[in-house]
């Protein structure tokens, strides 16, 4: 929410196809969207329609892409503009330059974690001090399965299973060898499961973090440092549900990747 009503910046969400990217970005443009508010979205397709934004429909075989839909829109004074991924270098750039001269820029990439992301804009071309100075905040998602709420039982849990799965010792100790689990009911097809929640992991570009890509510092080194700035992880998010009664184990293994350096966390 801080990062959104920045004045400018770039704000990315991150994650796999069907996390429910384009959802959270269109739930951040339903909260700034106001009549003082000039925003320009470049889309494809287009999956709602939001009253009282521009909203373009990318057409590559007459040339319209994100990076010409970009230029387009910076010449038509924009506060927001929101561009459906950022595919290549010249959206990148575009995008980058953009949330450098006061725009407001909201974008979705394809990675596996936030700290990745950096790597990623690295990799497209992207020079580290651009990188640094107008990404304002990564977030990466990934949807779960919830727990059916009409056959949801207690269950018994190894705490040796919890710990090599991630689990902090205080996590074990609330957890009490007790986790919840859905057996399966007409509601749930049997599945144990109905509806999904978000889990994430939300990367402000800390000073520290800054500091380290410029120095061209690998992505498990930002991983490690963003987590002692207090970066909790998708497997960390994941936890959390499951302590809550929300998912199950199984669910966090199935969508989230193994904290790597564990003496970090």
């Amino acid at each position: 929410m801080k990062a959104i009503h920045n004045p400018f910046g770039m704000v990315l969400v991150t994650g796999p196809t069907g996390s429910g990217k384009t959802t959270t970005l269109y739930s951040a443009l339903s909260e700034l969207n106001k009549i003082s508010e000039n925003i320009s979205t470049a889309e494809d397709p287009v999956e709602y329609n939001l009253q009282g934004i521009n909203q373009c429909q990318m057409h590559d075989d007459i040339g319209l892409n994100f990076a010409a839909a970009l230029r387009s829109f910076l010449r038509q004074d924009p506060d927001i503009i929101m561009v459906g991924e950022i595919r290549d270098f010249e959206t990148a750039e575009i995008g980058v330059k953009a949330a450098l001269t006061g725009h407001m820029v909201l974008s979705t990439l394809h990675t596996n974690d936030a700290p990745g992301t950096v790597s990623r804009l690295l990799n497209m071309g992207i020079e580290p001090f651009m990188v640094t100075a107008a990404t304002t905040l990564v977030l990466a998602q990934r949807l779960a399965r919830r727990v059916c709420k009409d056959c949801k039982q207690e269950i018994k849990v190894n705490p040796e299973a919890l710990r090599e799965i991630g689990f902090k010792e205080e996590e074990i100790a609330q957890a009490n060898g007790r986790l919840w689990k859905g057996q399966g009911c007409p509601n749930c097809n049997g599945t144990g499961y109905r509806g999904r929640v978000a889990l994430y992991e939300v990367m402000p570009m800390w000073d520290e973090l800054k500091e380290l890509v410029l120095q061209g510092a690998s992505a498990a080194e930002l991983k490690t440092q963003a987590i002692r700035c207090g970066l909790r992880t998708l497997r960390m998010s994941g936890i959390t549900k499951c302590l809550e009664g929300v998912t199950t184990t199984e669910e966090i293994i199935r969508v989230t990747l193994s904290d790597v350096n564990k003496s970090a966390t």
